[in-house]
């Protein structure tokens, strides 16, 4: 039997409800893309992944979010493609870390500054530390403070970065506390942590400037370092709660490691304020401590206009830091 023109208009706009509805509910949650400024499987990526599990785990879009690699000069490559290329994508967002913004002080992303993007969301931070073997003879922060004033050229310090990078930061800043120039340190650069640790395993070098939640995890695994600081202002809790800061022991070094992402300058409000929004629910649920731990990081979070102004600051630090330090410094 056909059914009356009425009828079947009514019937067919029924149909057509949900798909409507499901479009109109589409925000920028959706369909979206968090770039990892470097190749799978170090910080940026583990950084991705967090905000793929945190979307949906507490049902905050649709579709799982696609993570992305981009790699190039430790995010130059990414922060140029965003903030030129791809500006005002709602969906979108990059990972970043306090090595971007240390990057971002001495110029090292071209013509870009960091007020060119839209700082969106700190999930936490990891902690420099200074680490050594665990039969070295340096017990505390003070014992390599006085061997590098007796003699600067005995103490090898190594890490995964060139110099001017997060970790020959820490080594300069350790060298400089102890009243000695940084120029004078020796100190041996690797292509990552895991290396760093073998050379002061096998005596290679001494000392390794390197970060709190990756010596916890060789600790763990059995690996015999010790760690003489952290570079927080507070002890840190869990598996390395018993360890002083380097301020307890007199020396003012304190190297937070935010991690956490930035949008296209000119990603309309509402939809930055949808991230925001699904970032601090996210941030907010009992799961998410659990989650934070799992991947090594300490509590820190911030959004929106908060951490705008957290990295702002730290930026101008790093770059003040960076001339102190005698480094090239060109920031924006």
């Amino acid at each position: 039997m056909k059914l009356p023109l009425t009828v079947r208009a009514v019937l067919t706009c029924a149909a057509l409800l949900p798909l409507a509805a499901t479009v109109a509910s589409a925000g920028p949650l959706d369909k979206s893309e968090c770039i990892a400024p470097a190749k799978p499987g170090g910080g940026f990526d583990l950084t991705c992944k967090m905000a793929q599990t945190m979307l949906q785990d507490n049902k905050l879009s649709s579709d799982p979010m696609r993570v992305t690699y981009m790699p190039g000069g430790i995010g130059a490559v990414a922060y140029n493609a965003v903030v030129a290329q791809r500006p005002g994508e709602p969906g979108t967002i990059v990972a970043f870390s306090s090595g971007s913004l240390l990057n971002l002080a001495q110029g090292k992303f071209g013509k870009y500054g960091v007020s060119d993007v839209r700082w969106l969301a700190a999930l936490g931070a990891d902690y420099g530390a200074i680490i050594v073997k665990k039969d070295s003879p340096y017990k505390s922060l003070k014992d390599v403070a006085a061997a590098l004033k007796q003699d600067p050229t005995k103490v090898v310090f190594g890490a995964g970065g060139t110099v001017g990078s997060q970790d020959w930061m820490k080594a300069a800043l350790t060298a400089r506390a102890a009243g000695v120039n940084p120029r004078s340190m020796r100190f041996v650069a690797f292509e990552g942590g895991g290396e760093a640790v073998t050379a002061l395993q096998g005596g290679h070098i001494h000392v390794y400037s390197g970060d709190a939640a990756e010596a916890a995890t060789q600790i763990q695994a059995g690996t015999p370092i010790r760690v003489l600081a952290v570079f927080s202002d507070q002890r840190l809790p869990g598996q390395l709660a018993s360890v002083p800061t380097a301020k307890e022991q007199g020396f003012d070094i304190s190297w937070p490691i935010i991690r956490g992402f930035y949008m296209g300058p000119k990603v309309p409000d509402a939809d930055f304020n949808a991230w925001t929004a699904a970032f601090q629910k996210a941030m907010a649920t009992p799961g998410y401590a659990k989650l934070r731990e799992e991947r090594g990081l300490f509590p820190m979070t911030m959004t929106g206009v908060e951490l705008d102004v957290y990295v702002k600051r730290h930026t101008h630090l790093y770059a003040k830091l960076a001339a102190e330090l005698g480094l090239v410094v060109s920031s924006k």
